[in-house]
């Protein structure tokens, strides 16, 4: 079986998340939980975030930053490091991912109103009543959860040792 069709089949496009949502919601009663990013070098404190992400729920959804809009975020020149696709695979990879589409607006919050999450997830530097798409979630019942940042792990700090 080719490894990479099965993870192409979790790198998705808004039609397909729509159609995805409804089966995953509607047939099996599943607890839809969404996070975004850019998740430029996955790292250890990536990886224990989208683990404790997708604790919170049956499904984890990512919402992937696209190159064009990772550049608008004021990051560094040279950001991303790895491109949207590069990126997309990494994370698709990841087994605790359940489906991973690329926005290229400068937030997520048209792609939450298409997912419709239970629970909204983003790293304890946000404030719950400061994170993107939180009145939509919460309009519906659903959650907005902070989860604590793993302590010495950052792609910037990264980048910075591998400079240095």
């Amino acid at each position: 079986m080719d490894y990479q069709k099965i993870l192409e089949k979790k790198i998705v496009d808004t039609k397909s998340i729509l159609k995805q949502v409804k089966v995953w919601r509607d047939m099996f009663n599943k607890k839809i939980v969404f996070t975004n990013g850019c998740f430029d070098i996955l790292h250890k404190g990536h990886v224990d975030y989208l683990c404790a992400a997708r604790s919170l729920g049956d499904v984890l959804v990512i919402g992937l930053n696209t190159d064009a809009s990772v550049k608008r975020q004021g990051k560094s020149p040279e950001r991303p490091i790895n491109n949207e696709q590069t990126r997309a695979f990494i994370l698709a990879s990841l087994q605790v991912v359940d489906a991973v589409i690329l926005f290229d607006e400068d937030t997520p919050y048209e792609l939450i109103k298409t997912v419709k999450p239970d629970v909204l997830v983003k790293g304890s530097d946000y404030k719950p009543e400061d994170i993107v798409g939180a009145d939509i979630v919460k309009a519906r019942g659903g959650e907005v959860i902070t989860i604590e940042l793993t302590q010495g792990f950052s792609t910037t700090s990264l980048i910075d040792k591998i400079k240095s």
